[in-house]
């Protein structure tokens, strides 16, 4: 049994995407002689924070199949939005399941057998306890997301006895997410420090708020927003010139890091490959692919006003090179992605946010529009102040660039939407908002040129969970596989 395998192997064996990590987890040994000791359990946890790091050829998928990028190289089939996966896509994705179900497993194996630890610091039980539960609401966040109903294991798989379990309706999904993230608030540590790798109490409410946003629960959604915002953790970051824009997004913690995932000299990543061509300034030699673009016949990207300084720091077609001199993209990739880059001295030296300051402000934005039928003066500020500092404005000044007041809800909604994929591009987000709007079909279809395949929509059910699963059969496949 595949799956179970997979699974199993899981217990004794990390991630290789541990590297991604400020703390190195120890290996994961048999429960039958581990799990005695509070460093058991530290070492546990940090087991299960090495998958939290996003799959990157899920999240080539995710960017590929919105409306602003397009995809080469063996990507180019996800570029068919009026065809379901191919059979390299359908692969990709499986892997992206194993690996999600590997950290639901992890996580539970922590909420299953940390509580009978002895001699353990009560406050340290109660913060690994609250993580594990972030953990596995951000693992299934994902998987339903991306497969809809699926299979939901609230215990650890330690053997064959209880693999047998048929998908559980979305909103049976939703409330176990919700129920893991109201303790993980709880439980959680208020700041985490330079670890932004680890989970906060305002991480785990910044996931609420856009679990929220998924059900619809507005009020919810904008509570939560307001709470981090109301926090006095975290601040915009000034911005006058588009290389301003790298001050959040570099190594180093910066004022408006909720949560991200660091990558420098000693904890590289491939993903900076997927963006850029060899021999430009931002690309790490020695591997590489470049097979992700901006869609420049996406209308959020020809409609980019050029004097938002995010344009020109998220998309470039020219680079300086070595000799000081201009340099134009060729015509086979006139136009690519720059927010994430390699420094001056060739290595990565990112983050990856999870969450950041600026999404609260759009989050509560669209959240209380919704839920009271038109814009608050509230809510158009805080839109507002995050497409003013776009602009290099003073995000608490009014602008020349502000959104007027009058906007009907639909009108406001719209509005937020573009300024989320301005203001979040890149960061897993366009996908997902395209989806849980109902708008997938409309701005895809004019972006790419096809009739969008509502199959697209949902990931399929890998087959080998299919076969080694007897909770589901082929009748449970989602449409189009």
């Amino acid at each position: 049994m595949k799956n179970i395998i997979v699974i199993l192997s899981a217990i004794t064996l990390l991630s290789s995407c541990s590297k991604a990590l400020q703390e190195e987890p120890k290996n994961f040994l048999s429960p039958v002689n581990y799990y005695k000791t509070e460093a058991d359990a530290q070492a546990a946890i940090n087991g299960a924070y090495s998958s939290y790091y996003p799959d990157q050829v899920e999240y080539m998928i995710l960017e590929i199949q919105a409306d602003y990028a397009t995809g080469g190289g063996s990507f180019t089939s996800i570029n068919n939005i009026d065809q379901v996966l191919d059979a390299v896509g359908v692969g990709r994705t499986a892997d992206s399941w194993k690996s999600l179900y590997i950290m639901v497993n992890r996580a539970n194996a922590v909420l299953n057998r940390v509580p009978a630890i002895e001699n353990m610091n009560e406050d340290v039980r109660s913060r690994i306890l609250a993580e594990a539960h972030f953990l596995r609401a951000t693992a299934y966040f994902n998987l339903v997301q991306n497969w809809g109903a699926v299979p939901l294991r609230r215990t650890e798989t330690v053997d064959l006895s209880n693999v047998a379990i048929p998908r559980s309706p979305v909103d049976s999904i939703y409330q176990l997410i919700v129920d893991d993230l109201l303790i993980a608030e709880k439980g959680l540590p208020v700041s985490v420090g330079s670890a932004t790798g680890k989970a906060s109490t305002w991480a785990a409410r910044m996931l609420l708020a856009e679990v929220y946003l998924n059900t619809e629960n507005w009020t919810g959604a904008a509570q939560k927003a307001d709470e981090v915002i109301e926090s006095n953790q975290y601040a915009l970051v000034t911005v006058s010139k588009e290389s301003d824009f790298y001050k959040i997004f570099a190594a180093e913690t910066s004022p408006e890091d909720i949560m991200s995932l660091h990558f420098s000299p000693t904890r590289a990543s491939d993903f900076i490959n997927y963006l850029h061509r060899p021999n430009t300034p931002f690309y790490n030699p020695g591997t590489g692919w470049y097979i992700l673009f901006p869609n420049m016949q996406a209308d959020i990207i020809k409609n980019w006003d050029n004097r938002d300084l995010r344009k020109s720091f998220n998309i470039y077609s020219k680079y300086v090179d070595n000799n000081g001199d201009p340099v134009s993209l060729p015509s086979s990739t006139p136009f690519l992605f720059k927010k994430y880059i390699k420094d001056q001295n060739g290595f990565n030296d990112f983050s990856m946010p999870m969450f950041r300051y600026s999404e609260a402000f759009l989050i509560y934005a669209e959240a209380s529009c919704m839920a009271d039928g038109a814009p608050s003066p509230l809510a158009l500020e805080r839109l507002n102040m995050i497409k003013r500092r776009g602009y290099g404005y003073d995000p608490a000044t009014p602008s020349p660039v502000d959104y007027p007041p009058g906007l009907s809800k639909d009108q406001f909604r719209d509005t937020v939407m573009q300024e989320r994929a301005y203001e979040l591009m890149l960061e897993r987000h366009r996908w997902y908002d395209l989806k849980r709007t109902g708008k997938a079909k409309e701005i895809i279809e004019a972006a790419k040129g096809k009739t969008f395949s509502d199959d697209r929509l949902l990931f399929p059910i890998p087959q080998d969970e299919i076969n080694n699963n007897p909770g589901i059969t082929q009748a449970d496949q989602n449409p189009g596989y």
